[in-house]
């Protein structure tokens, strides 16, 4: 059954991804990113970048279609944690060129992702801040739902909340830039 509602979900992404005008990155990566305005509550960063609402921001979206058909293979959650790690870190220095060749690469001030899968992101360099209006975290977790079902994880059973994760341009660039 899985299976099946993975071939439809494949079938389905490229619709999506044209709809929510998500840009693949310059080389390979698991990410698609859209440049957006900021809408949430002011944010101060640990290297004291100021994200205020309508700051520019490349929000980052994991590319599931991709992830769900390598992660079929690996029956260990550990593992499958891992490979999504490795597979984000990968994909961080295509981030960095994708920004540094954005026509308004000066009026970006970081990125911006929304997960339940938070573990770790910190050694990626990501500050992870809670979601605190409560109809937009459940809506989050309601629409991350499938995607944990999918991924025959046990995580739809113990959810982890929705989180934003966010780390500035320069805090990206000086930490993936030579990668």
């Amino acid at each position: 059954m899985r299976n099946y509602l993975l071939n439809i979900w494949n079938l389905v992404d490229p619709i999506y991804y044209r709809l929510s005008h998500l840009n693949y990155l310059p080389e390979k990566s698991v990410l698609r990113v859209k440049l957006t305005r900021y809408k949430g509550r002011s944010v101060i960063l640990s290297d004291g970048t100021v994200i205020n609402k309508n700051d520019f921001l490349i929000k980052i979206h994991l590319h599931n279609a991709v992830l769900l058909k390598e992660l079929k293979q690996i029956k260990s959650d550990l593992r499958r944690g891992r490979f999504v790690f490795q597979a984000v870190k990968e994909s961080l220095p295509s981030l960095v060129l994708f920004i540094q060749q954005h026509p308004q690469v000066k009026q970006i001030k970081g990125i911006i992702g929304i997960t339940t899968l938070n573990k770790g992101a910190n050694h990626l360099g990501f500050e992870v801040i809670p979601i605190t209006n409560f109809f937009y975290k459940w809506f989050k977790w309601a629409s991350f739902l499938p995607i944990s079902l999918l991924s025959g994880t046990n995580s739809y059973k113990h959810p982890a909340p929705p989180s934003y994760l966010f780390m500035s341009k320069d805090g990206l660039t000086s930490r993936y830039k030579g990668d």
